[in-house]
């Protein structure tokens, strides 16, 4: 992958959560980050899937996990996923101590029942 494929390594993330799910009192199953200009967003097993809704409103192709240990890329465009890419500028991952699903105190005790 290079920089024509919608992947910026100097833009930080946007925060260590979904900016939506936040702003909206939600919760997130995973986050996934946009290599190209850092927003977080919650995955497709979400409830909201706001990484994806990301790309559709703005045509960014690529992500990352942005849990802690995963590094893979994947690329809305193509529909193909990357084991690896370039590094992206830190952090690589929402904070340690941040639980899956997250955030803590907004995650439905019948959560696993809600994904998908």
């Amino acid at each position: 992958m290079t920089m024509d494929t919608g992947i910026d390594p100097s833009v930080p993330p946007s925060g260590a959560g979904c900016v939506e799910c936040d702003a909206d009192g939600g919760w997130w199953f995973h986050l996934r980050r946009c290599a190209q200009c850092g927003h977080i967003g919650c995955c497709d097993d979400s409830p909201a899937k706001h990484a994806t809704g990301h790309f559709r409103d703005t045509g960014h192709p690529v992500i990352r996990s942005y849990e802690p240990g995963e590094t893979w890329f994947w690329n809305f465009e193509t529909s193909e996923p990357h084991d690896s890419g370039p590094a992206l500028a830190p952090p690589d991952a929402h904070p340690a101590d941040q639980p899956a699903p997250g955030p803590a105190g907004r995650v439905p005790a019948n959560w696993a029942d809600t994904l998908r």
